[in-house]
């Protein structure tokens, strides 16, 4: 990968909120597609269905990449664009798009950096219990076998699931992301049945090719406690162990539920399973660090994880309600080997959405710019610490398709016109390609 000193700077997106055109050349339905094309679930009922046309103009954002110099590219395969009803029968011109995409970006030297599962489940699995099925680290595990062996011959690095935590609470109990349930077992079961395929996705990749690295991407927030007091100093320990990297981390490297919430977590599992043991090699080369925000936490002994989030209205915002601050990144980055010790990490989204539009040709987006700007300097700091942070991507590459937001939410830093999805580099764009090319160093390094 492209970088200075070993650091790659890359870009990162994910299949549903790019391609489109989910259904074309044979690809089957996701709970998604169903999700959004029910009516109610989404702004505007607003669908991916054609996104920013990434399918058809893969070769374009290639190229565009290339001018910005990214040094590597995150991007999700499309489950059911591979395999249409998630087992069994391979759909060839799948296969063909995503051979034709990284032909595209190895030929314009950016490091391919896929994720396997990025909320795109197909729905026949869904109907036959989703991530609540003791069945799917199986099914999970032969999809990741066709990875690798029809596309992992181009793939050094492959991450297996993109914020399991998300998946589990958002969309499982919270019910505002596909598939829109809210039961607070069906949570529980599906962080376990993640945990579990993500091991066995891990193991089929490497069966395949046992050079590649294979790791996981988690969901952060940096968790401060409301008050000086020790309950609220708990509630903030139980937070960051919920939401925040420990929850699947300690059961793959230590294997057991944080010792913080195993109580509140192992209440609703019904029918446990057997975590990994651990072992002289981990299940887990890297680990991708998603982070937007902070949260203010407070005690609360009604909540099941005995913690509630505590509104802070008086503090800047971006467009979605998320309220930042760069020395969260450094302390969820700095967090990760207080626990665990060395660890190999990425950034792999970092971002925010704000209002902006294209004005002579230019988007001046200097809220984003700053953000982007301070983010990137707390992640430099926490490496200069000692931190094994590897490489930093931002999210995103377009402005997109933001789930049953729709697309008012612009986290790109480049601009995509709704009509003509043309494409039009942003300020921060500009800036993060001065920074790919090396012609600027971030504050962290001077």
């Amino acid at each position: 990968m492209r970088g200075s000193e070993g650091f790659v700077w890359g870009v990162a997106t994910s299949s549903y909120q790019i391609e489109g055109h989910p259904l074309a050349d044979g690809g089957g339905p996701c709970t998604w597609h169903e999700y959004a094309h029910t009516p109610g679930n989404t702004t505007r009922g607003e669908t991916g269905d054609v996104a920013c046309d990434h399918y058809h103009r893969y070769a374009e954002d290639v190229a565009l990449m290339a001018r910005l110099g990214v040094g590597a590219y995150r991007f999700s395969i499309r489950w059911p664009r591979l395999l249409p009803e998630g087992t069994g029968r391979v759909n060839q011109a799948g296969i063909g798009f995503y051979d034709r995409l990284l032909d595209r970006l190895l030929a314009a030297g950016i490091t391919p950096f896929p994720t396997l599962y990025h909320w795109d489940l197909p729905v026949d699995l869904e109907a036959r219990g989703g991530w609540r099925s003791p069945e799917m680290p199986g099914w999970f595990a032969d999809y990741a076998g066709l990875v690798a062996r029809r596309l992992g011959d181009r793939l050094p690095y492959v991450a297996t699931l993109n914020e399991p935590w998300v998946t589990a609470v958002v969309a499982y109990l919270q019910g505002r992301l596909a598939p829109g349930q809210r039961n607070l077992f069906a949570t529980a079961q599906a962080i376990e049945t993640q945990i579990l395929a993500h091991v066995d996705a891990y193991r089929a990749l490497k069966a395949v090719r046992p050079g590649m690295q294979v790791g996981i991407v988690l969901s952060n927030a940096w968790m401060r406690p409301e008050g000086e007091g020790g309950e609220d100093r708990r509630a903030a320990d139980r937070a960051h162990a919920f939401v925040n990297h420990p929850l699947f981390l300690d059961p793959l490297l230590r294997g057991h539920y944080p010792p913080e919430i195993e109580a509140a977590l192992s209440a609703h599992l019904l029918r446990p399973r057997p975590l990994p043991s651990p072992g002289a090699t981990p299940p887990v080369d890297f680990v991708g660090m998603n982070y937007y925000f902070f949260d203010r936490v407070t005690a609360d002994p009604a909540d099941w994880m005995g913690y509630r989030v505590v509104p802070h209205p008086e503090l800047p915002e971006t467009s979605v309600g998320w309220h930042s601050d760069p020395q969260g990144l450094h302390e969820v980055l700095r967090s990760v080997p207080a626990r665990y010790g060395d660890l190999p990490l990425y950034v792999t989204e970092n971002g925010a959405a704000y209002e902006d539009r294209v004005t002579g040709g230019a988007v001046h987006d200097a809220e984003r710019l700053a953000y982007l700007q301070g983010h990137v300097a707390a992640a430099l700091r926490a490496r200069a610490a000692g931190v094994d942070l590897r490489g930093y991507f931002v999210w995103s590459l377009l402005d997109n398709y933001e789930w049953s937001l729709g697309y008012d939410k612009r986290f790109g830093i480049v601009h995509v016109d709704r009509e003509t999805l043309a494409r039009t580099v942003k300020d921060s764009g500009l800036w993060y390609a001065r920074v790919c090319r090396g012609e600027t160093v971030p504050a962290a390094t001077t």
